[in-house]
């Protein structure tokens, strides 16, 4: 019985050392993994900030956490069952399908950059549109689908020799992580002001260093939109990119990588990050020419609409269809409470 109670004892040793190696082994997959979609996690972290720039300071945290909410949503209910499955099935619908995110994210990026062309100084200094926040929520969880989808997919390549429950493993230790760590450094970003707030109560350095983190966060989340604007431009381009040259339309992807060739080659110890930015420089300019492509297609068609509906209203004397003002505007003094407009 003794010998038999060893023998199960070294069986037990056996197994927790291969649990144990294979935590391990899971662990570089996911860390190697991250690493490679580490570029799609800067633009992820740099986009969200947006969406909570025009709210009032105590909703940041709730809406950054319901939009972490929803990308959570994503990438376990959606894109890990998707690429697992696709992987597993039919690999060859995951770049058309990782195209079609791409260019639905040069129309997002390249429609921003149309509205601040369009509207430049056509409008008052004070006068901003205000969205609901399920509006914000639901905008920014549908742009973190796609970002999130381009994470997966890339942790996914590099995993894709491993058995079909390790990727499972490994891919959801990505998406946890990632998510904790995009959406905990958003909130960092937009609290900064309330800390510098804090320490410009107290004296000395202290209080010279809050007030210039308070003065310098408005900068700071306009440097970030506009970061977020190319990044949109950047990723949907450069995922167009290598989508077609995985498709066999190599001519494009082959001309940009011969430049950065060129680039890295001529420019010594700089090479490689002129290279990168070669790159990074034509994959944005082919998703602000594509964003504008389809910006003017749904323009021409589905935006078209809306001014008919408008002129329709007008002609029948409703105005259900006009934009009313935000709800709880005039409980925020946004707005008269009698629903003029303000001087």
């Amino acid at each position: 019985m003794a010998s038999g109670l060893v023998a199960l004892l070294d069986d037990v040793a056996v197994l927790a050392r291969a649990a144990a190696a294979s935590v391990d082994d899971i662990g570089a997959a996911a860390a190697k993994a991250g690493a490679k979609a580490a570029g799609v996690v800067v633009d992820d972290a740099a986009v969200t900030p947006q969406y909570v720039r025009s709210l009032a300071s105590e909703r940041e945290l709730p809406i950054i956490k319901r939009i972490a909410i929803g990308s959570l949503r994503n990438k376990f209910l959606i894109i890990l069952p998707a690429v697992l499955l696709l992987s597993q099935f039919v690999p060859w619908l995951l770049t058309p399908i990782l195209m079609l995110g791409g260019a639905y994210l040069c129309y997002e990026g390249a429609e921003k950059v149309w509205a601040k062309v369009a509207h430049h100084g056509a409008h008052g200094a004070g006068e901003e549109k205000v969205l609901d926040e399920n509006t914000l929520v639901s905008g920014a969880v549908r742009t973190d689908l796609i970002l999130s989808a381009e994470i997966m997919v890339i942790a996914l390549n590099e995993v894709i020799a491993e058995a079909f429950w390790s990727r499972l493993v490994i891919l959801a230790v990505v998406a946890l992580v990632i998510t904790v760590l995009v959406y905990g450094v958003v909130a960092l970003i937009v609290r900064m002001d309330d800390a510098g707030l804090r320490l410009a109560q107290l004296s000395g350095a202290a209080a010279s260093f809050g007030r210039g983190l308070v003065r310098a966060m408005p900068v700071v989340l306009t440097v970030l939109t506009v970061v977020g604007t190319a990044a949109m431009l950047w990723v949907g381009g450069h995922i167009l990119l290598v989508g077609a040259d995985e498709l066999g339309l190599h001519f494009l992807y082959g001309a940009v990588h011969h430049v950065e060739e060129a680039a890295h080659d001529a420019t010594g110890v700089l090479g490689g990050l002129l290279g990168w930015l070669v790159n990074t420089v034509a994959s944005a300019i082919l998703g602000l020419i594509v964003g504008a492509l389809v910006v003017l297609v749904m323009t021409l068609t589905l935006h078209r609409r809306k001014p008919k509906a408008v002129a329709t209203a007008g002609m029948t004397g409703t105005d259900e269809i006009i934009p009313a003002t935000p709800h709880g505007a005039a409980r925020r003094g946004d707005a008269p409470a009698d629903g003029a407009p303000r001087p």
